[in-house]
């Protein structure tokens, strides 16, 4: 099997080097070897591998940006991601993209399911949303993952931004009433393969799934579950045990509005693949552990 990785540098991207090499030959490009931002240069690049399969982990992230900058993102998002799915078409090539919680307004007092009306609330989600509707109107064999608060050990991330803070300042305050669950990026990649190799013999199971950690929390939960970590393992931290104060959004405002409700439903995902997905507490753990031992 040949697989072409698109994005190799970022979060979910460096995993997946890891994830998919057992499958078979792995040509990884990052931003310089395939600019999401040209979309008409994907074409001879997909053409000149010919792929099995196409996973597409490159995307336009700065969400607050994308609200100046609109135009970028749905060329990188949406417009890219649809020349993608035309060429996965031409090659009867599987097509695995991410996509996210954004899509969401985040109004529903309920986990979303795949079968609950996208209705996104800032332009990343809406070049997304574009993008995820583009490869189903390209009738190409596709597997879109929908994932949320993505966390990475590699490079900074809100657990690293948490301790960070907790050893410079006396008292913290941090937001309380949005909803998700921190999801690992090497759960994203591991998944993503056992996927693959799946569809592989059942390409019927292809379509749109969630994809994240189990439980839920508010950032204000994920915030203190991370300094109580680091307080057990005997990090020193300036902020006390009683100094972390849970406010709303507004406390924070940003150019994006944010969906207070980020939770979803991976019935469908773990029912099809025959998956047990994690609560989101052991990938945190996992990760502060490899974190505070270096």
């Amino acid at each position: 099997m040949k697989i072409l990785l698109l994005g190799k540098n970022g979060q979910i991207g460096w995993e997946l080097n890891r994830s998919l090499l057992p499958l078979g030959e792995v040509i990884a490009l990052d931003r310089l070897g395939a600019d999401l931002s040209k979309p008409e240069r994907l074409r001879h690049i997909i053409c000149d591998v010919k792929p099995d399969v196409i996973v597409n982990a490159s995307a336009y992230t700065a969400v607050d940006k994308a609200e100046e900058g609109e135009e970028l993102a749905t060329i990188i998002n949406g417009n890219a991601v649809g020349v993608i799915a035309e060429e996965a078409l031409k090659l009867k090539a599987l097509f695995v993209h991410y996509s996210t919680d954004y899509v969401f307004d985040g109004t529903i007092p309920e986990t979303y399911t795949e079968e609950d009306t996208p209705n996104p609330i800032n332009a990343y989600g809406r070049s997304k949303l574009l993008g995820e509707r583009k490869i189903i109107a390209s009738g190409c064999n596709h597997l879109i993952l929908r994932t949320a608060w993505v966390y990475s050990t590699r490079g900074e991330n809100f657990a690293k931004t948490m301790l960070r803070l907790a050893r410079e300042r006396d008292k913290l305050n941090v937001i309380n009433d949005q909803a998700g669950a921190p999801t690992g990026a090497d759960l994203v990649a591991d998944i993503t393969a056992h996927t693959i190799r799946i569809l592989q013999h059942r390409p019927e199971l292809s379509g749109l799934y969630h994809l994240v950690a189990g439980g839920e929390t508010s950032w204000y939960g994920y915030a203190n579950f991370v300094i109580d970590f680091a307080r057990r393992m005997g990090v020193e931290l300036k902020v006390a045990p009683n100094a972390v104060q849970p406010v709303p959004t507004s406390a924070f405002p940003t150019l994006a509005k944010r969906p207070h409700n980020s939770r979803m439903d991976t019935t469908k995902l773990q029912q099809a693949f025959d998956l047990t997905l994690p609560l989101w507490q052991t990938g945190v753990t996992r990760m502060l552990t490899e974190t505070l031992d270096r």
